[in-house]
């Protein structure tokens, strides 16, 4: 498996694990039913998107350095 899309799949699964837990800890706290915690996730992963889009690599909402982006160096699969 390639450096790059090692680290890109464990950034993307890094991010959904912590908008989960944030995302239970927010329903826990706010005495809210469970099933509450999938829309704020949608809406942590959004917000995430946006902020790396913007203070990222521009056209990505990717967190990753441009030296191990896969957006960044793209190859002809």
């Amino acid at each position: 498996m390639r450096t790059q899309l090692l680290l890109d799949l464990v950034e993307r699964a890094g991010w959904t694990g912590a908008q989960a837990a944030v995302a239970l800890a927010v329903v826990e706290v706010a005495d809210l039913p469970v099933w509450w915690a999938a829309p704020a996730a949608l809406v942590l992963s959004t917000v995430k998107g946006w902020l790396a889009g913007r203070l990222g690599r521009s056209g990505t909402a990717s967190t990753l350095p441009a030296t191990a982006d896969p957006a960044s160096h793209p190859t002809g699969a």
